[in-house]
């Protein structure tokens, strides 16, 4: 019988300059060997579906949906609204309601009936994964976020981008205009990708219909350690998302289960984020 043959990938600690908000190079910061773990998709696209199903919302009808009827079937011989022998099927009808009489309810086959297999509000769509399966997909989803072929691969315009990984000092936390998070972002060479992001679509499909008319593109992602203002100071710009370190999540890096998102860390953030998980 083969034995099977275990590979243990040794990542390399590497390390990247960090930045002001004016694209000015301030020092130099270490990424955390857990970060540089083997890239695995299949994991991703595992831990994206259970982290999706926990966002659906619980839906079915009411219990008593089509039973809210005086109907009942009467099966006694020779009786008074007696249902036998009369060349009718055996299922609960009204009695004694005019050209109402004798008209089935209740059952699923008639009109104004129940339904047969309705959908049931206590189903749990929530998909379960182990809490070492995903971290294990976080990882490797921070892993492809780290890799500059891989995010060009995605369709992340970072051609003007000198260095990647993309790292700013704590100083990008505290800001609180609009504009001011913009121009850092440029400053680092993210300034096509912005425009790649300010581009809507309309859908072709018939999700038109059904409140989601327009496309919108994935663009950067900034994490910080301490979400003081900069979440809204940056919800306006088209694509770009601000979570912490410690809220970070495969739906965040992956989306639709695609990795290699541009990722904007700060230097507290990247050396905090081993410790938080």
């Amino acid at each position: 019988m083969a034995v099977p043959i275990i590979i243990i990938c040794k990542a390399i600690c590497m390390q990247v300059p960090v930045y002001d908000t004016k694209g000015k190079e301030v020092g130099k910061v270490e990424i955390p060997s857990a970060l540089l773990v083997y890239k695995r998709k299949d994991m991703i696209k595992k831990a994206f579906l259970a982290e999706q199903s926990e966002m659906r919302q619980p839906y079915g009808a009411d219990p008593l949906a089509g039973q809210r009827s005086s109907a009942y079937y009467h099966g006694r011989r020779a009786k008074r609204n007696s249902m036998m022998n009369r060349e009718m099927a055996r299922m609960k009808r009204i009695v004694g309601m005019g050209f109402l009489n004798f008209r089935a309810r209740i059952v699923p086959q008639a009109i104004k009936g129940r339904k047969a297999h309705p959908p049931k509000a206590d189903k749990i769509w929530a998909l379960k994964i182990n809490r070492k399966e995903w971290l294990s997909a976080l990882y490797s989803a921070v892993s492809f976020s780290l890799d500059k072929d891989a995010v060009s691969l995605r369709g992340h315009k970072i051609s003007d981008v000198k260095n990647y990984p993309l790292v700013l000092d704590d100083s990008f936390e505290a800001l609180k205009k609009t504009k001011d998070v913009v121009g850092a972002l440029n400053a680092l060479g993210l300034e096509k990708e912005l425009e790649r992001c300010s581009e809507k679509k309309i859908r072709g499909t018939k999700g038109k219909m059904r409140g989601r008319k327009y496309k919108e593109k994935r663009g950067p992602l900034i994490i910080v350690k301490e979400n003081n203002k900069i979440a809204d100071a940056a919800k306006n710009i088209p694509g770009v998302d601000v979570t912490t370190a410690k809220k970070l999540s495969v739906m965040q890096l992956a989306p639709g289960a695609h990795p290699g998102r541009v990722a904007v860390w700060t230097k507290s953030a990247l050396e905090s984020f081993g410790k938080e998980k």
